[in-house]
């Protein structure tokens, strides 16, 4: 796609004097951390709490967050490359990326001194639990199944040898050549093979069984679903009107996205993702827990993948009578640590009581915009101006930076002869957005390039325009911070239930700098009455777009707008300095090493390291690195911390 991912980075200020001291240590400490930390490791430079996934088919109205379907999402299209290399080569390659300021995000809310750390050394210093809508945070800590009349006896779980099991295990895991088991029916009568059909479907799912006679012997035989059987919908079986007709659970998983755990999930069962329903999309490079619901599948036979899935773990089984909806959630809880510390006491202290006191600039972060030499915003951009052929020159063209070799071929061969089809063989992941636009050219023809574009799905469409949406956003906030301060203003908006309405001056006594929120620019809001007001009309001027016509001629691309707060202020903010030795061990216990019964990491009273171990909740649609950029004083663009994290390891 169109950005790459890294595999560590430091969050580093330029030394001063203060940090002289501890320079050799944590050098000889970060370099050692890269040859150890092996698959551990994992660098995102961005987190943002989950997004509803639904909205961005309609821009809402008058809505503090714009509901906006997965910006998460979104941003994962802007994060997935596997661009591997020395760091200096890297490093070099990352001069053509994005800095915080070139979005927008210059402003900080605190007064204190910042200081370095390092974010998502190891992925699971990252770890996100989700706060339902009653405020509940979901954890997993049981993995019992619900005792059901209905469900298989226990002759189901003893009836197959270990040899058998083994043999099945094998089959399911695709670890042999074999393509079936045949497993002979000793006793045969019709309820043996009904029990043994039912106990490979139950312990393997995956896998599907039919009777064959064999030599006059009755065998059932175990073999992979394939096709469109594979994604059948859930079998028409009896489903007891007494159960709900959800199940609903808590998904745990490690470096892993929220819908590749669900695909995953639905391959094992045999059915269609579109059978499972969530509240939010959860970031890859951490530790997730988040609820999950799936119709008419038994708690039964969800827990029984825990046997076969690596990185994710079911448990907290119930049965309801309704999935989940799509932003339907409170908000998430974050537990983080940053590593390698500098900053002292004082400063920590200072860092997060301002944090937990006034809060952060609610800005979109960078991987919003994504990280190559051509940012998101500027194809929204080119979008809203009708300019199509800018559009596709520039998803196209030849780029500075890191890409993956194949797509840096096709861009060269699109530059060389404007042949889609010659563009085209270069490439053989066919589903990246370039793919897809090529597709598209290949189709309706180079005079025809809006429905050409129309191919991309719809979700990654909308992506480069609410990518503009936030460009504005940021860089109007920024203004309203160094114009007004961190105070009300006559002028200024705040929501009146789902309505946004003007601060009058006799009554900005009344309201803080955490009631005030600002637009994203669309047909259906309004604006400040202030000099922000204009800059925003400004701003759009000046890149060619009519503040008071927002409407595009094509339905999709119109802009209704938004509302969204200035300041986000964490809730249940707590902070512990520790010290360590070894970089490779955790420094807190997860849900799933309590269930294991893993004991607390027993950590040194005088380590050589220090690192900062913080949880906050925040809010949908907030971007927690944002809130650890507020602590850090760090720009957190993967251009900067590249250079930083190079200048350091040379």
């Amino acid at each position: 796609m169109e950005t790459v991912e890294m595999n560590s980075v430091s969050l580093k200020r330029p030394r001063s004097e203060d940090d002289v001291a501890n320079a050799d240590e944590i050098k000889r400490q970060k370099i050692s951390e890269k040859s150890k930390t092996g698959n551990d490791s994992g660098q995102s430079v961005e987190t943002v709490t989950d997004q509803p996934d639904k909205s961005l088919l309609e821009d809402t109205k008058n809505e503090i967050i714009p509901n906006e379907e997965s910006e998460e999402q979104e941003d994962e299209e802007l994060e997935d490359s596997d661009e591997d290399g020395d760091p200096e080569s890297f490093a070099d390659m990352m001069k053509h990326g994005l800095t915080e300021s070139d979005v927008g995000i210059t402003k900080f809310v605190s007064s204190h001194k910042g200081f370095s750390g390092i974010l998502k050394e190891r992925y699971s210093d990252f770890v996100v639990h989700e706060i339902g809508k009653d405020g509940r945070v979901s954890h997993l800590d049981d993995f019992s199944v619900p005792v059901d009349d209905e469900d298989p006896s226990e002759e189901t779980f003893t009836v197959l040898s270990d040899e058998d099991k083994q043999r099945l295990e094998e089959l399911q895991l695709l670890k042999n050549k074999e393509t079936s088991v045949a497993i002979e029916v000793i006793e045969d009568t019709k309820e043996k093979r009904t029990v043994i059909h039912q106990a490979v479907k139950s312990l393997f799912p995956g896998l599907e069984t039919k009777t064959e006679d064999r030599d006059g012997k009755k065998y059932i035989i175990a073999y992979h679903a394939a096709g469109k059987k594979a994604l059948a919908n859930p079998r028409k079986h009896s489903w007891p009107k007494s159960r709900g007709s959800y199940c609903h659970f808590v998904l745990y998983k490690e470096n892993k996205d929220t819908m590749d755990a669900i695909n995953v999930l639905s391959k094992f069962l045999r059915v269609k993702p579109n059978i499972f329903s969530y509240m939010g999309t959860k970031d890859k490079r951490a530790i997730t827990v988040q609820e999950i619901a799936v119709l008419r599948i038994t708690a039964q036979r969800l827990a029984h993948l825990n046997k076969c899935l690596m990185n994710f773990k079911l448990g907290n089984f119930s049965y309801k009578n309704h999935p989940l909806k799509l932003g339907e959630l409170q908000g998430n809880h974050f537990t983080v640590v940053l590593r390698n510390i500098t900053g002292t006491d004082d400063q920590i202290e200072q860092a997060m009581h301002s944090l937990r006191e006034i809060g952060f600039i609610n800005y979109y972060g960078m991987q919003r915009f994504g990280t190559t030499a051509v940012p998101t915003y500027q194809i929204g951009r080119a979008i809203l101006q009708n300019n199509w052929n800018e559009v596709m020159d520039l998803i196209l063209k030849p780029r500075p930076g890191a890409e993956k070799g194949y797509l840096v071929k096709c861009r060269e061969e699109w530059a060389k002869t404007k042949d889609p089809a010659a563009a085209l063989k270069k490439l053989p992941v066919k589903r990246c957005v370039e793919g897809q636009l090529l597709r598209g050219l290949l189709k309706y023809g180079m005079k025809n390039i809006i429905s050409a574009f129309g191919i991309i799905p719809r979700n990654n469409r909308l992506m480069y325009i609410h990518s503009y949406q936030s460009y504005v956003w940021n860089n109007m906030v920024s203004k309203r911070i160094e114009e007004y301060g961190l105070r009300a203003v006559p002028g200024d908006l705040t929501l009146k239930g789902a309505t946004a309405v003007h601060i009058e001056k006799g009554d900005v006594d009344n309201y803080t700098i955490h009631d005030v929120v600002m637009p994203l620019p669309g047909f259906d809001v309004i604006y400040p009455k202030h000099k922000i007001g204009e800059a925003y009309k400004e701003m759009l001027v000046a890149d060619n777009l009519d503040i008071n016509n927002m409407r595009h001629k094509i339905r999709d691309y119109s802009l209704s707008g938004a509302y969204r707060k200035i300041i986000i202020r964490p809730q249940n903010v707590n902070w512990e300095v520790v010290a360590y030795d070894d970089p490779r061990i955790p420094l807190f216990t997860t849900d799933l090493d309590k269930l294991e019964g893993k004991p607390l990491p027993v950590l040194p009273t005088d380590g050589k390291f220090r690192a900062l171990k913080m949880e906050f909740s925040l809010p949908p649609s907030t971007y927690a690195t944002m809130a650890i950029r507020e602590v850090l004083k760090m720009d957190t663009s993967i251009k900067n911390q590249t250079q930083l994290n190079t200048t350091w390891l040379r």
